[in-house]
């Protein structure tokens, strides 16, 4: 069951922190292992390289899909998994009514109407990280990614749309309570998966991690 997001941010940010035992490097990771490490050693363990959007197309991330042919699609998951107050489900998993916190602007939402699924680290973003390499299959799972809690969110449009395929670079979540644990999730859903990121992008993290704890981040590798 995904982990349900509230308006208590340090509560949501707590539930990343573990023990400070042995450190893995997620490097040495086989999909399926969980691994453990503090948030600036996982961000200084990503790939620092260049970025290439060459032959980016939206469509080559299959979304949202039914995984597990319940009739709710992927997006509705996240809905049903991150409501406050949870919505009426009719046929075909329609869903009406209900209300969540989007936790980029520090506003609650009534009805799933105003809201977007947000990919933390944007279909495009993969894309220029190593995405552009991977299978249809891998690109699919990656867009889909119930696995994790913090791949998926459930936002106000307005926020999502304004961040669009940006990265921390350039935009980072307007409410500044949510940013210590925006950048934390950043980082962990990028070692999950792998991907790389350029050299703006890791100075912005730093940046932010300079006003964050140093807290672990446990990841369990998806590819």
């Amino acid at each position: 069951m995904r982990f349900a997001r509230t308006a208590f941010a340090a509560a949501v940010f707590t539930a990343l922190l573990i023990p400070a035992t042995a450190h893995a490097a997620p490097a040495a990771a086989e999909p399926g292992d969980t691994v453990t490490l503090p948030v600036r050693d996982a961000l200084d363990q990503l790939p620092v390289r260049g970025e290439d959007r060459t032959g980016y197309v939206r469509t080559k991330f299959k979304h949202w899909i039914d995984a597990d042919k319940d009739g709710c699609s992927t997006r509705a998951e996240v809905l049903k998994a991150e409501a406050v107050i949870a919505p009426e489900q009719g046929a075909k998993c329609q869903l009406t009514g209900g209300e969540w916190y989007s936790p980029y602007d520090d506003r609650y939402i009534h009805g799933p109407g105003g809201l977007d699924i947000d990919h933390l680290v944007p279909l495009a973003e993969a894309w220029d990280s190593g995405a552009s390499e991977w299978t249809a299959t891998e690109r699919e799972a990656y867009a889909n990614d119930l696995g994790d809690d913090r791949a998926l969110i459930a936002v106000s449009a307005t926020s999502n749309r304004s961040k669009a395929d940006q990265d921390p670079a350039t935009w980072m979540p307007p409410a500044a309570g949510y940013r210590c644990q925006y950048a934390t999730d950043w980082i962990a859903d990028k070692t999950r998966w792998g991907l790389s990121i350029d050299a703006t992008e890791h100075a912005a993290l730093a940046k932010v991690l300079d006003n964050c704890p140093d807290v672990p981040v446990t990841v369990s590798p998806a590819r």
